[in-house]
Formats: C-alpha cells, structure tokens, sequence
C-alpha cells in the first residue's frame, strides 16, 4: 500500500507518499481501504512536532475517514468484508490500508456519503457533545462562537440555531463572516470588536455560553459571558491562555469548563447511538457540512499548506 509520511518534524514539505507494508489486523480489529480522510490543525501539530504522535518514523498522520472493510473479524456479522465504516479516533488514518479496532468502526447509511462521513465525523461529533453536554443549550440562550467559520465552528452554529439558540459568530474575514451568516447565524464579527457586539446583542448582559477553541481570547470570552455564564474552552488554536483567577468565577458566578470528546465517547454503542443522531441532523437538513476543498491524499503537503493558510471555510478531505 502507500501512506502519507514524514520521518521529521518541520513544514508541509516534509510529507512524502510512500509504499509501506500493508498493515495486519490484530485480535478485534478491522482492515478498512480508505475512501476519504478528514484533516485537521491536530494533524498540523503532530507534523511540528508539538503534538503526540502514535508510533515511531516514519510516521503517518491521521485520526478519521470513511472506507470500506477490506478483512473482518471472523465471524463478524455486523461489519463483514465490503460493509462502508466511518471512524473518527483510529491512528494512522494517511493510508490505503488502515487497521481499525472494531469497537471503534460506526457503520455509515446508504445516504451518508464517505466525503460527508469524513467532513463530520470528528467535527460534527464535538459539535454535538458542546451543545449537549458541556453546555444544554436552550431556545433563547445567547452563545458566541469563535473560530465560526472552521469545521467545527459551522456545525457548531447549526446545532445551536436548530436548538433556538441567538448566534453570534466570530470570524477572520469576510468571506468567513459570510458564511457563518449562511450557516445561520444571527450576527458575524471579526475579533477586534467581537466582545462589545456581544455585549450589544444582549444589552449589556453577556453571553449565556462563550464556546472558545481559540485559548488566548479566554479572558476576554469570560468578560463576554453574562453573570451567571458559562465559557466552554475546547482548544487552544492561537495558544495557551493564560491563568484564569478563581476569584473572577466567583464574583461574577461563572462557569468554565473544559471539553474533550474522547470523554464522551465512552464505548461502541454510545459513538454509534451519537453519530446515528448526528447522520439524522444530516438527513433532516438541520446540519449541513461545509466541504473546504478536496484534495488526493498523495498531494497532502498541498493540503497542509492551504490549511495552514487559514483561508480555509469548513473542511478539508484527503481523498483517494
């Protein structure tokens, strides 16, 4: 088979596509061929060399796609060879060949296609678990969401407009800012006025939730929530915040909690049962994932370069 790979750490430039042996399945895992693969910043950092990485150079980069099972565990009546799979947390994902744990493989409908499957899957799947459980959002309840216009920020609008929610978006440009209106949101904003349109929005009360994937505009994002508030913190794209003083909790009733979806994708059954609810969202029309650009997976230095550019609005597939 051939994989995309790197053997150091530095730019884009350092991945390679490269025959490597084909991979062998262990006890309770799959062989699944890979039809299309999700890219994320994660796998931009793994790349520098300032994220983890499974296993040792070369590496293969990679966490989510859709494909078809190739060889099944014996006996295997759910997930027999030639059934289409979707994962969203299986390592070395950059390939042709991808080994799969069983227990992780969500089986994908007719009318979910693999390009749709690889777009939401890790992305809609943390979307969902934001506005379920790290905040219940309500119909009313006025949230702001950073980085509006990426792949998680899209679905994430959605959700909430489909709850009832008043968004506002906060974006870079806008061509950025645009499509987050598309997406439905009730007002968009660029980040050097972002905290008084929020303000504005609500009367000068704050925010009810502040989703931020960003890290350093955490300050600022408990300054936008309202008394009372919740900030959700689920990244930290532009660094690490700094130290939140408990104090300033407490003294305006805040809640801020973190957000991490292998938290809640606790076994089988639960990633099914939530990426069947996810694929429904899809189907109702209520969800309705943006695709950046494709791109083959041999030219996925290509890729990286145009994710790293920021200019991308949604998501960014590997095909093969």
């Amino acid at each position: 088979m051939h994989a995309l790979t790197f053997d150091h750490f530095g730019p884009a430039g350092v991945l390679r596509w490269t025959e490597r042996p084909d991979p062998v399945p262990g006890p309770g895992q799959v062989l699944v061929r890979m039809k299309s693969v999700g890219l994320n910043f994660a796998d931009v950092y793994r790349r520098n060399g300032n994220y983890h990485l499974s296993g040792a150079a070369p590496w293969v980069l990679g966490y989510e796609g859709a494909g078809v099972v190739e060889i099944a565990v014996d006996g295997d009546a759910r997930f027999p060879v030639g059934t289409r799979v979707g994962f969203a947390d299986m390592p070395h994902a950059n390939a042709e060949l991808v080994v799969v744990d069983r227990d992780r493989l969500i089986p994908l409908p007719d009318d979910i296609d693999d390009d749709t499957a690889a777009a939401v899957l890790l992305q809609g799947l943390t979307a969902q678990y934001l506005v379920t459980d790290s905040f219940a959002a309500r119909a009313g309840d006025v949230a702001v969401v950073h980085a509006a216009a990426g792949g998680v920020g899209l679905l994430l609008v959605q959700m909430l407009k489909s709850l009832g929610a008043v968004v506002l978006g906060i974006a870079s440009n806008e061509a950025k800012r645009d499509a987050v209106i598309t997406a439905g949101a009730d007002a968009a904003v660029g980040y050097g006025e972002w905290v008084q349109a929020a303000r504005s929005l609500t009367g000068g009360h704050g925010a009810n939730v502040v989703y931020d994937s960003v890290g350093r505009t955490l300050a600022d994002s408990l300054a936008a929530a309202r008394i009372g508030g919740t900030v959700v913190f689920y990244g930290m794209a532009a660094g690490d915040p700094d130290p939140v003083d408990p104090r300033l909790l407490m003294d305006r009733s805040l809640t801020l909690t973190g957000g991490d979806l292998w938290n809640v994708l606790t076994g089988p059954e639960v990633r099914r049962e939530r990426a069947a609810m996810l694929f429904e969202q899809i189907r109702q029309g209520a969800v309705k994932p943006h695709i950046a650009a494709r791109f083959l997976l041999r030219d996925g230095a290509r890729a990286h370069e145009y994710l790293e550019s920021r200019a991308a609005i949604g998501k960014v597939l590997l095909t093969l």
